[in-house]
């Protein structure tokens, strides 16, 4: 059951998940990965983006889908959910909220402002050390993982590679 996702493409996630064994082919990009998703999922939403692992989805209402197409992937989406329901308040206004989870797929806030490079250079350090000294080691944390949130804050948009101890 999900307040953002239909029965039916729920069904269609669970779809493509049952065939990413079948489709993993390390010889494939990872936009062909994402196409190969693409079609059996038959989404209705935009697509905005995709990385080796998971494939984005603007669900048009402020949100959001993250979906595996990759058995890492699906760690993925697992860890940012227990990164963001397990570490410190201060911490958490830096990550991208969590709205939702299923099996292979997450919803997430969507963010849309870049951060300057000026500021990420400025600013990443601090926040890359106020992770690690909270026992969360902040792999993959570059700029084009990073947006600005509504009160200036940097925020973290992808950390499906961050390690919680």
């Amino acid at each position: 059951m999900s307040d953002f996702l239909s029965n039916s493409e729920i069904k269609s996630i669970d779809l493509w998940l049952s065939k990413i064994d079948h489709c993993k082919n390390s010889s494939k990009s990872k936009s062909q990965r994402a196409n190969n998703a693409e079609k059996i999922l038959q989404l209705k939403y935009k697509k905005i983006g995709n990385g080796y692992q998971r494939i984005v989805y603007d669900l048009n209402n402020g949100y959001v889908l993250k979906v595996a197409i990759t058995k890492k992937g699906i760690q993925c989406n697992k860890r940012e959910f227990k990164i963001y329901n397990h570490c410190r308040a201060d911490l958490r206004k830096h990550l991208c909220p969590v709205k939702e989870v299923g099996h292979g797929w997450i919803i997430m806030k969507k963010m849309s402002i870049k951060v300057p490079n000026t500021i990420y250079q400025e600013k990443s350090p601090q926040l890359k050390n106020k992770f690690l000294a909270a026992g969360i080691k902040p792999r993959d944390m570059g700029n084009g993982n990073v947006r600005l949130s509504k009160k200036g804050e940097i925020t973290v948009i992808d950390y499906g590679h961050f390690i919680m101890d």
